[in-house]
């Protein structure tokens, strides 16, 4: 049997002490169940088998971290528009961990980076720089030509010390600032966020999102080392297209445009 979810949180809140991935759990509890309402919210102390991007896993310590799941039902959403869900999230997730420190970014097309060095020089000194703090896995469901439910599942790491896993450059919000995190306040918060940017996109107000998005993204000024099938290049980028689609231009001014997982950034 499912657990009620907690109606006193600003979105309907599922709290479970463990399970394989908070995606899979709501993905189940949505085929189940008749009715479950948009943003209805999984959130797990423990993930055995946290789901990420390009197949990878999530580490994360028991009750140290943010791990959750939520629903949306944008059937008014084409499917070519799909992109604007994944610039939502992560820039609900960037902007709230922007109010605890500075210096975050969003690395195309959804993770939530560290990207500087000058928090007091702290990152510089110990290492932390783009580094990655929030990872996220999207899957969309299709009624014909439009959205019929999108499930977000996300990891933020909070008050995790140490990494142990083989994940590339991990770090927590209490590395960098060296603070204990309430973690369902930061849950709500985001979530408010969500609700927020969800009703701009359900009216149609996709500029805004769409300039914020650009604007906080991780390497938006400056020539940067790039690989793609090719090899590796110096480029710019110029712009994210509606679909998602990243935009480069490289040293001898050749655009070039790349889906997810089609190009790499190259931090070293």
């Amino acid at each position: 049997m499912m657990p009620s979810p907690d109606m006193s949180f600003p979105v309907p809140l599922i709290h479970i002490s463990e399970t394989n991935s908070t995606n899979s759990y709501l993905q189940t509890l949505c085929a189940k169940q008749q009715g479950v309402a948009a943003f209805t919210t999984v959130v797990a102390d423990f993930q055995t088998s946290g789901r990420g991007q390009r197949g990878n896993s999530w580490e994360s310590e028991p009750k140290k971290n943010l791990l959750f799941s939520f629903v949306l039902f944008p059937d008014f959403l084409e499917a070519r528009r799909q992109f604007l869900i994944s610039q939502i999230v992560s820039l609900a997730i960037k902007e709230e961990l922007d109010s605890y420190a500075d210096d975050f970014s969003i690395k195309w097309p959804n993770d939530v980076v560290v990207s500087r060095k000058k928090i007091c020089g702290i990152l510089t000194e110990m290492g932390l720089e783009n580094k990655k703090i929030c990872g996220m896995l999207i899957e969309n469901d299709l009624m014909g030509r439009n959205i019929s439910q999108s499930i977000s599942g996300i990891g933020i790491n909070v008050n995790q010390e140490v990494f142990h896993s083989t994940a590339p450059n991990p770090v927590s919000l209490r590395q960098i600032t060296g603070k204990q995190y309430d973690i369902f306040e930061i849950l709500k918060n985001i979530m408010l966020r969500i609700q927020s940017d969800y009703e701009l996109l359900r009216n149609g107000d996709t500029e805004l999102i769409t300039h914020r998005y650009e604007k906080a993204l991780f390497r938006k000024e400056g020539m940067h080392r790039y690989k793609d099938a090719d090899g590796e290049f110096f480029a710019r980028i110029i712009c994210v297209e509606p679909e998602g689609k990243l935009i480069l231009e490289d040293d001898a001014q050749k655009k070039r445009g790349y889906m997810f997982k089609e190009v790499e950034y190259l931090l070293i």
